[in-house]
């Protein structure tokens, strides 16, 4: 059980390579319960490897990753999903032409009790009511549960895509670029429910280019450059011109020197 300053997620010094290339070079990460961690960096910046070791897609060839403060070495993605890490791709990984109570289900289906059960016969009523209350949970407004995802808004379909991540995660949920091609108001009703899974005590790493974006809805900023952490920020003391500089590295002296740049601290 992770204590109250403890970090929900932790890497510690995580290397990655792909041959001669090493993607990361020690990186480190920490996320707390309730909060919207986001983690931002220049193209090969190294956000997605570390997301994939995070989350079990990949295997780090040095370093630790901790989990409520005990240490883990995931066999893969349903590992991780274990440990009550979940994962929302940017291309949400639904299918498009079953409805989202059975996309919510997807991979983890109900089946019918006694006989049936056995039979592999689906609970379909009991999958539809669990999702109609997962989604009014999250603020998910859905006219009819039983129309296929393809029909939905790019919103609807990514709240479709977090109501799954939430209805089984009890700790992290990866979200790579939420609101990637969303209009005005289904970013904003993405971005409540984002905010709404972190109220809940569940921690959101939220992955972004949209520096807008990650400033109105994130607690922290963690910025990786070159493999590395290299800064942590609170998202109410920062600004969109530090978080650039910190990713490109062009005000690495100036903001040491007047302590706008924080360096990352574990334990905070």
């Amino acid at each position: 059980m992770a204590s109250a300053r403890e970090p929900l997620l932790a890497a510690h010094g995580v290397v990655k390579r792909f041959g001669h290339v090493q993607a990361l070079q020690g990186a480190d990460f920490t996320a707390y319960a309730g909060e919207v961690v986001a983690l931002i960096g220049d193209n090969g910046a190294g956000k997605s490897t570390l997301v994939n070791v995070l989350s079990g897609v990949l295997a780090p060839d040095e370093g630790e990753v901790r989990v409520a403060g005990q240490a883990v070495r995931f066999g893969g993605p349903m590992d991780a999903q274990r440990h009550g890490l979940e994962t929302v791709y940017q291309d949400l990984s639904l299918a498009p032409d079953l409805d989202a109570a059975a996309n919510l289900y997807l991979g983890r289906e109900v089946v019918r009790g006694g006989l049936l059960g056995r039979l592999g016969v689906l609970d379909r009523p009991a999958m539809r009511r669990e999702a109609v209350k997962a989604f009014a949970e999250l603020g998910v407004e859905l006219k009819d549960v039983t129309a296929p995802v393809t029909t939905l808004s790019g919103g609807q379909r990514q709240s479709v895509a977090v109501a799954r991540a939430v209805a089984f995660a009890n700790k992290v949920i990866f979200m790579d670029e939420p609101t990637a091609a969303l209009g005005v108001v289904q970013r904003a009703r993405v971005l409540e429910t984002v905010r709404r899974v972190a109220d809940r005590g569940i921690c959101v790493v939220l992955i972004s280019h949209n520096m807008p974006e990650v400033l109105s809805v994130s607690d922290r900023v963690e910025v990786l450059r070159l493999g590395r952490r290299v800064a942590s920020f609170t998202a109410a003391d920062t600004t969109i011109e530090e978080l650039v500089g910190a990713m490109t590295g062009s005000l690495d002296e100036p903001a040491q020197q007047n302590g706008s740049l924080r360096k990352a601290e574990d334990g905070r």
